[in-house]
């Protein structure tokens, strides 16, 4: 774990031991969050073919909510004493969502991979929520499982469109 600057040692009754654990483990799903709203746009952005307004609209609709989580994620993280992510160069060595930077994808091999990339997330979250129990971080826990609830109605609705 990075030194924290004394202006940024936010006190938490957790302990230092809970703080670097949920750091180490928040900041990921920050990278992959942020990886994931990029994607869900690229793909909202180039969607195509017959059924283009509601991939548009469902990729739009997605990323908004994975944006949303972004910043409660960080949020968290600093809540707890700890830092969180300063550059797209962190984002990219802590993210395990893989970009996507072909020309074209078919729309739906978008679906596809948003499915894979949201279930992938999912386990995620739910490892970080371990860690919660482990230290009893109870208001991480609570978010978490927030937004393991929005990412399973995601995975949902892209498997219900490929299928």
């Amino acid at each position: 774990m990075k030194n924290i600057p004394s202006q940024l040692n936010t006190p938490t009754d957790l302990g230092k031991n809970a703080s670097q654990a949920m750091t180490e483990g928040l900041n990921p799903l920050v990278a992959d969050a942020f990886s994931l709203y990029v994607k869900t746009k690229n793909y909202h952005w180039h969607a195509s073919g017959p059924h283009f307004p509601e991939y548009h609209r469902l990729f739009d609709e997605q990323a908004a909510q994975i944006y949303d989580m972004i910043d409660t994620l960080a949020e968290r993280v600093r809540k707890l004493g700890g830092l969180t992510i300063h550059s797209i160069g962190e984002i990219s060595k802590l993210q395990t969502i893989d970009d996507d930077n072909e020309s074209f994808v078919a729309p739906k091999k978008m679906i596809e991979r948003l499915l894979e990339d949201n279930k992938s997330f999912a386990s995620n979250l739910r490892k970080v929520h371990k860690i919660c129990e482990k230290y009893n971080d109870l208001a991480t826990a609570s978010l978490l499982e927030v937004f393991l609830d929005e990412t399973e109605r995601r995975i949902w609705f892209l498997f219900e469109t490929c299928s």
